[in-house]
């Protein structure tokens, strides 16, 4: 469940950098109701706090050193961590973003960008949102690779692919229909119609598997 206005959010940062991972605690730091309760250097002191201390959300560094971002993600689901996992790098490679997503991280973040764009990042994804930037999404839903929909015929309307659109930008019901020039219940009409078709139950699971299944179909 996304935390209420009341609690608060309890960080950890995984990144290789102290003097990154100390700028940013005290940036977060400033935030409303968020704590940055631990910095760790490495894979296995991240996992060692998460063994000790609930964690809400993971803000994870891509570029490890000796590791990458995947070690981490692998290890912290056999450990049974269930918070969120925000990348946040310099760069990742497009053609990872789609495993990524599958991995069960819910976005990336790109360091060369504001912190209160990152604090809104943070917020979206509790929010149950998958956090990527137009530029990564649309090399995303361009790698080259298989669905199960490959050279069949279109399964999305062309409403359902226009309010996909919106959906992986980030917008509210409200904002959709705004955009499209309809009411709000007949976008929400078209979501559960994309639910059905796609066998999902949320806005977060939707993007998960449009972006593995369904990339040749926006």
């Amino acid at each position: 469940m996304p935390k209420t206005a009341e609690q608060t959010l309890r960080i950890l940062l995984l990144d290789d950098h102290a003097l990154f991972r100390e700028s940013v605690s005290r940036l977060l730091g400033v935030e409303p109701g968020f704590d940055v309760v631990a910095h760790c250097g490495t894979i296995e002191e991240a996992l060692q706090f998460l063994r000790r201390e609930s964690i809400d959300l993971v803000l994870l560094d891509f570029d490890l050193g000796e590791h990458d971002g995947r070690e981490f993600l692998r290890r912290a689901k056999e450990q049974g961590f269930s918070g969120k996992i925000l990348v946040v790098t310099a760069g990742v490679d497009a053609g990872a973003v789609p495993e990524l997503i599958r991995s069960g991280i819910s976005g990336v973040f790109r360091k060369h960008d504001s912190a209160a764009l990152l604090a809104q990042g943070i917020r979206d994804v509790m929010a149950g949102k998958v956090w990527l930037d137009q530029q990564q999404l649309q090399s995303a839903l361009t790698t080259e690779g298989t669905s199960p929909q490959a050279g069949g015929t279109r399964c999305f309307t062309e409403r359902e692919r226009h309010v996909l659109s919106f959906v992986f930008e980030g917008l509210a019901n409200k904002e959709i229909a705004a955009r499209i020039g309809v009411s709000e219940s007949s976008v929400k009409s078209t979501l559960q119609q994309l639910f059905s078709k796609t066998g999902v139950r949320t806005r977060s699971q939707l993007v998960r598997v449009v972006l593995e299944q369904y990339r040749d179909q926006i």
